[in-house]
């Protein structure tokens, strides 16, 4: 692949629909080893479907702090996976979707531990010590580290302008989260960045296995693979602090474990299946100023006067990136 991942440029991309090769019956022969032929998904399409998952991505903060109100960190990451994987493995049952193939376990216990496991549970530890505005300056980050992830893993080969403008989208939104937030770091500085790189090879090897699989089927491996670990953990977590349910926590908990954990990242997947995983991961230049605007209206935050300005300047920055190679 020479330009970029985008995996547009063939058409041999399966993608997340109800026919899909991937959902046979169990009688069906199984799956061939290369990608099978599969109507494509359109540009906008795609471009759609990811922009749905980083609005679904950009409640994960919020609802973050919901959850904690009611449970420890190590409960709400537990339990969201536990009751994702619920959701996604009874999918998998009733529509009969027959294992994957050996050669996409590992890429599936990449996926587990990145997005599964290691990214809930870095960030939700980190939240008790630092604030949602804070927390998105690490977000920031996020599409220039999956850029980076992706070039070394498949091979892409953005070019230089959309280095530039992913670059410049990222200082413009770490610039603007560094000074709303006073500039000072927070304690859960060093858990937000380790967070950064285990999403980042996370989204890479979910977006890069969405080719082969439907992208819920990805996510939806992923989550019963965790199933050992989140249930083993949500026993332990829940014996050494029960619940303290309220409408707040209930709520922030049923959104991590449907939207962000598993409708999210289906959607997400598929995206990044049908124009690439670089062009995929700029759209998340925009995650943390809805994080912002969703922490004024659910967490009662403050969005400075800077706001509007900073989110024009990266809405250019990612038409950008969607219009290079």
């Amino acid at each position: 692949m020479r330009d970029n991942d985008s995996a547009t440029a063939t058409a041999t991309i399966a993608v997340g629909t109800p026919e899909a090769p991937a959902t046979a019956a169990p009688d069906a022969p199984a799956a061939p080893a290369t990608p099978v032929p599969a109507r494509s998904t359109p540009l906008t399409g795609g471009a759609l479907l990811a922009a749905l998952g980083v609005a679904a991505f950009s409640l994960t903060f919020p609802a973050t702090a919901w959850a904690l109100e009611g449970m420890s960190a190590w409960t709400v990451v537990m339990l969201r996976s536990v009751l994702a994987a619920v959701l996604a493995g009874g999918a998998l049952a009733v529509l009969r979707v027959r294992l994957p193939e050996r050669r996409h376990w590992s890429g599936i216990a990449v996926v587990a531990g990145g997005v599964v496991l290691g990214f809930p549970l870095l960030t939700t530890l980190a939240l008790q010590t630092s604030t949602t505005s804070h927390a998105a300056v690490v977000v920031g980050l996020l599409p220039l580290t999956t850029a980076a992830c992706s070039a070394v893993r498949t091979g892409a080969r953005p070019s230089r302008t959309f280095w530039a403008a992913s670059l410049v989208g990222a200082v413009v939104v770490i610039g603007f989260a560094v000074q709303q937030s006073g500039g000072a770091p927070g304690r859960g500085d060093l858990l937000l960045f380790a967070a950064l790189l285990v999403c980042a090879a996370g989204y890479t090897e979910g977006g890069r296995l969405a080719r082969h699989l439907p992208g819920w089927q990805v996510i939806g491996w992923a989550l019963v693979l965790a199933l050992p670990v989140t249930v083993t953990g949500t026993v332990f977590a829940l014996s050494a602090d029960p619940l303290r349910l309220t409408a707040h926590s209930v709520a922030g908990l049923l959104w991590l474990a449907v939207g962000s954990q598993f409708l999210g990242l289906v959607v997400w997947y598929r995206g990044m299946a049908a124009i690439g995983i670089s062009k995929a991961s700029q759209l998340q230049l925009a995650q943390p100023l809805l994080t912002l605007v969703w922490s004024v209206l659910l967490l009662g935050e403050h969005l400075p006067p800077a706001a509007p300005v900073a989110a024009l300047a990266v809405l250019v920055c990612i038409a950008v990136t969607q219009r290079t190679r």
